[in-house]
């Protein structure tokens, strides 16, 4: 299937989006009532040219529905559920069938084979294993691709590192940040993982040099998974695979455009946009034109080096609600990460302050690096990469905070002096 042509892969996805439309239609009042609502009916979907009849959602509506109005599935078929971390509000619940759970173990299978993973390999996942979804899905995919599952879960660094080496680990996954706090430790305890080969990492954007530098500290191959709640989680909709040129979707489970944020328009390939998501394969909560803010790219509809043939995409540039105004400048916090790791000496901790005081914004960027850097070198840096000067100041190696998820990079603080 990942080498199918691209008429298999219309013909595929044309039924998909027929039967799903029909399905949640039939099978959720929300689903029908806003079709109705749009003056679309399921057997107006014909074929994909059909597809932007279809109204689009977004988390918005997911939260609006919880816990589980959107669920198409009885509630006796349903065997797991996940959600996000519902920091900016109601989070969002997935909930899953038997079938679903096969699906993701399915995409996450192909993502574990095309980094290279072999049966009986061992991989540590330290996500964690909860609500969030990360541990589950990297540990479904590895039972389906026949891997020996270490399910490590986060923290205890220092264990980590003993299990992988005494555990020959030759695969880890993690989200982004705790691959930067397994090297410092791993320089700390001066020791070494020589059987350690694959990385793959996900959850969090980040940067080529970013990903160089893992690559280099850990002595891996970095691949880049994605995925998110509403798709069904980690590795649902694909990774990059040893080319490295560009995420690998599944089109055989998701139909992906990209879109204009303000217009909702399709972009032609190439152009940057916002990823819109359908997925055709789910059971329980098959999301239609579903607005990701991820913002990408196509890069080739054609035969990848590899030999796979699904479409691939841009990595992950940020999210729309991840944007920062400051100074009349738009840039998301990638750009800052990008810049600051090209800047020798640098550390791979920093923050992002963004400072309004008394109704005025402004950004201040902390950043550790070995001595011998200078404020003035990371200003320079950041205005040529900006288009202005960030306040900030550098700190010793080790000295801003750490976290064994998700990395907190943009702080945000509010006051008035008057």
């Amino acid at each position: 299937m990942e080498t199918a042509s691209r008429e298999e892969l219309r013909d595929i996805q044309t039924e998909g989006l027929r039967r799903t439309v029909r399905y949640v239609y039939e099978s959720n009042p929300v689903y029908r009532k806003l079709f109705d609502d749009h003056g679309v009916s399921p057997g107006e979907i014909r074929t994909l040219d059909d597809l932007q009849r279809l109204p689009m959602m977004n988390k918005e509506l997911l939260r609006e529905n919880y816990p589980l109005g959107l669920s198409c599935a009885p509630r006796e078929s349903i065997v797991e559920m996940h959600m996000s971390s519902g920091s900016t509000g109601t989070p969002v619940i997935m909930p899953y069938t038997e079938g679903d759970l096969a699906q993701w173990a399915e995409c996450m299978a192909r993502c574990y084979t095309m980094s290279g993973a072999r049966r009986g390999d061992a991989v540590q996942i330290t996500p964690l294993f909860g609500l969030f979804n990360g541990g589950f899905g990297m540990y479904h995919g590895a039972r389906a691709a026949g891997l020996f599952v270490i399910p490590a879960g986060p923290g205890n660094t220092a264990r980590q590192i003993r299990l992988a080496r005494d555990l020959r680990t030759r695969i880890i996954t993690g989200v982004v940040s705790y691959g930067l706090r397994l090297i410092e430790v791993m320089k700390e305890l001066n020791v070494e993982l020589p059987d350690l080969e694959i990385g793959i990492f996900g959850a969090e954007t980040f940067s080529d040099a970013m990903k160089r530098r893992i690559s280099t500290g850990l002595g891996v191959e970095v691949f880049d998974i994605y995925g998110m709640t509403e798709t069904g989680g980690v590795g649902t909709l694909g990774m990059d695979c040893a080319a490295h040129d560009g995420i690998h979707v599944w089109e055989d489970h998701y139909i992906v455009e990209i879109v204009d944020p303000d217009t909702g328009e399709p972009v032609e390939d190439g152009d940057p946009g916002e990823l819109v998501v359908t997925s055709i394969t789910r059971e329980a909560l098959p999301v239609i034109r579903f607005r990701t803010a991820d913002l990408t790219r196509i890069i080739s509809r054609e035969r990848c080096d590899c030999g796979r043939t699904h479409i691939r995409i841009a990595p992950i540039t940020g999210r729309l609600d991840d944007m920062l105004i400051v100074k009349g400048v738009n840039f998301f916090p990638k750009q800052v990460e990008q810049a600051l790791m090209q800047i020798p000496g640098i550390g791979s901790n920093y923050q992002i302050i963004v400072e309004e005081i008394d109704g005025v914004r402004d950004i201040r960027i902390n950043v550790e690096a070995e001595p011998g850097v200078t404020g003035y070198t990371v200003e320079k840096a950041l205005k040529e990469a900006l288009g202005f000067s960030p306040k900030g100041d550098v700190f010793p190696i080790g000295s801003l905070p750490r976290s064994d998820g998700k990395a907190q990079r943009v702080i945000h603080t509010k006051r008035q002096t008057g």
